[in-house]
């Protein structure tokens, strides 16, 4: 879909009175996220040289690397910590069909959970905290997106897109991204959502060994 067909449809789009943020990661990752207590960008990660479990695409996982926020000068989307304002997105499709030759990760999306922020609150901690957000009308990951700083210009999300069941028309909408500079605090996350009680139970055993008590929901619906 063009930019310019997003624009004129922006009238019909209704915006959700509440705005999550969702973050996807193996669950192995979890003792490190949990222990260091943040969720860090790919630019720190690669420097740092940390054991991870790896699930995106490295050619789009370097493009964000280079690619700038306008919005942020100076800030570019691979140094900041990526949402998605919806679950089951497309990139979770991806590790489900395990078909790409461009995602190494054929682990499937079982072990894959959703992390899961209020907005509102997120947006709030930042601003406290100097540390810079922004979010995208389309996925970051691609060549053609627009970047906003500014909670009034949520309208230029497409919210329709961003909730349909079946994106196949609206791929990259779907995917618009809320970005937060460098390390997102674990403190923020508020649900993990996840695939079984199977997953449920071993990451329930995570976090009791780990401190700060998050819920944790079995959420089949979020998966495909």
């Amino acid at each position: 879909m063009s930019h310019d067909i997003h624009r004129n449809d922006l009238q019909n789009i209704v915006m959700p009175s509440t705005i999550n943020l969702y973050h996807i990661v193996h669950m192995d990752n979890l003792p490190s996220i949990i222990s260091d207590g943040f969720l860090y960008s790919d630019a720190y990660m690669r420097e740092r040289k940390k054991d991870a479990v790896v699930i995106g695409m490295d050619t789009i996982k370097n493009r964000r690397l280079t690619q700038p926020l306008e919005s942020r000068p100076g800030l570019h989307v691979g140094e900041c910590v990526p949402f998605y304002f919806c679950p089951r997105s497309p990139m979770l499709y991806m590790f489900h069909k395990s078909n790409s030759l461009d995602i190494t990760y054929r682990g499937g999306q079982e072990p894959i959970v959703h992390l899961v922020a209020s907005m509102h609150h997120t947006v709030e901690w930042a601003d406290n905290n100097n540390l810079r957000w922004a979010f995208t009308d389309s996925n970051a990951g691609s060549y053609y997106f627009h970047d906003y700083a500014d909670l009034a210009q949520l309208n230029m999300v497409n919210w329709n897109a961003v909730n349909k069941i079946y994106w196949q028309d609206c791929r990259d909408e779907k995917q618009a991204e809320f970005l937060f500079e460098h390390c997102f605090p674990w403190g923020l996350i508020e649900e993990i959502g996840v695939y079984s009680n199977l997953e449920h139970e071993t990451i329930h055993n995570m976090i009791k060994t780990h401190g700060k008590r998050v819920r944790i929901n079995t959420k089949r619906e979020w998966y495909y």
